[in-house]
């Protein structure tokens, strides 16, 4: 298989980029407002992509480290990797990106992204690479109809959907045959600036966490551990503020 410490992590353009998250990532599809598009070979052969941009609602998570410039922080969007990529190659080229950070965009403070506990899994690569647990928040941003998976924020004047100012009514959406997804979403932080961490403004949560609200997953899974579900009367919400939709589906 190789080793990890032999991939390479360098810029990309973005189509580049593109073609690669199409080929890996669960979801097939990229978001367009990336800006930031890094590459990983091995070998020579470019077998993944990263892709960071500013979150979908920028206000809501902007206050999550007190006293971030606008521009202070940025959104892993997107990450798709080869099979073929060595055991911990996600970890690695996560720890490389975040280095390249200081050099490509010194002004960025911290990181944030989403694991999709509903669709494929509860965040272990952000665990692995120094992220903090921030927020897990059933889901609301991921929707179907038994046969298409659509963002929540994509949902848009259709002929199936009513909208109302652009954005279709929850309403309108279950009428239209759709239902979240079960499952949740697990937001990270990851503190480029480590003095940014003393100002985060919502608190770390332990991992068991994950456990004790039944979100377990993995590569689409549920995992069940000693606690398999959500006990009754148990908060929708831990940790802090709505995030924006999970790598933005």
């Amino acid at each position: 298989m190789g080793d990890a410490k032999l991939i390479r992590v360098a810029p990309v353009d973005r189509k580049t980029a593109d073609a690669a998250v199409k080929r890996w990532h669960y979801s097939g599809k990229v978001v367009n407002n990336s800006q930031l598009h890094l590459g990983v070979w091995m070998g020579g052969e470019l077998l993944g992509a990263m892709q960071f941009g500013p979150s979908l609602d920028k206000r809501k998570l902007q206050g999550l480290v007190e006293g971030t410039p606008w521009n202070g922080f940025i959104e892993l969007n997107r990450m798709a990797f080869s099979d073929k990529l060595p055991r911990n190659s996600e970890s690695r080229a996560i720890a490389v990106a975040m280095r390249m950070f200081l050099t490509l965009a010194p002004h960025i403070q911290w990181v944030v992204s989403f694991a999709d506990g509903a669709q494929c899994g509860d965040g272990a690569i952000y665990r692995a690479s120094g992220f903090a647990l921030t927020g897990i928040n059933r889901n609301t941003s991921c929707w179907s109809d038994g046969a298409t998976v659509v963002s929540r924020t994509s949902m848009t004047k259709g002929p199936a959907i009513a909208a109302t100012n652009g954005a279709a009514s929850t309403d309108a959406i279950r009428a239209a045959g759709f239902r979240p997804i079960a499952g949740f979403m697990l937001r990270y932080v990851y503190f480029v600036d480590p003095t940014a961490r003393g100002r985060l403004t919502v608190p770390v949560l332990p991992f068991s966490a994950i456990d004790a609200a039944g979100a377990r997953m993995y590569r689409g899974a549920k995992i069940l551990r000693a606690v398999t579900s959500t006990p009754p009367g148990a908060p929708e919400r831990v940790g802090g503020a709505t995030p924006t939709t999970a790598l933005q589906p």
